[in-house]
């Protein structure tokens, strides 16, 4: 099965998990370029259910809240990625900036987040408890931001360029 749906095709899966009794996370971001602090916050929202849904922003959703430059890697590669993974059981692209409107249309038991947020400042808080779900924080302390990793990355090249000169 390819894990990565539409939205229709996700609402009628995420229905089949829920009449089997399993339960459904649901996690969103942009995963533009994969590093060890996402790998531990998705791992650690699969260990909060049966069935975790990633929530992909899609490419001009990332431009919209990283600005210029982003993403990195296209929403067809970050998809890809995801999918790959063996405790990611679907993903889905999205055009929003909040996964409001995924929320809404799923209503996973759990909306995970990582732990930039805590359960006061998920934006989709609201949103969650008005179906009776529960916000989760997984994945430990923040090691790095993608954008941090871009900045380290900026500073080798610049210092490779500068040593070589």
């Amino acid at each position: 099965m390819n894990k990565l749906c539409s939205l229709s095709q996700l609402k009628s899966f995420i229905e089949e998990h829920k009449q089997k009794g399993r339960t459904v996370v649901l996690t969103n971001g942009c995963f533009d370029l994969i590093h060890v602090g996402h790998i531990r916050y998705l791992r650690e929202a699969k260990k909060k259910g049966d069935v975790l849904v990633v929530a992909l922003n899609s490419d001009s959703s990332v431009k919209k809240i990283k600005g210029k430059g982003r993403p990195i890697l296209h929403q067809k590669e970050r998809s890809e990625i995801l999918s790959s993974f063996h405790f990611v059981d679907h993903v889905v692209v999205f055009e929003e900036p909040t996964a409001a409107l995924i929320l809404l249309t799923l209503k996973p038991h759990i909306h995970a987040k990582g732990s930039d947020y805590t359960e006061q400042t998920v934006p989709e808080k609201e949103i969650v408890q008005s179906y009776g779900g529960k916000v989760a924080i997984t994945g430990g302390p923040k090691v790095k931001s993608t954008s941090q990793i871009m900045k380290e990355i900026a500073f080798k090249v610049q210092s490779q360029e500068s040593s070589s000169l």
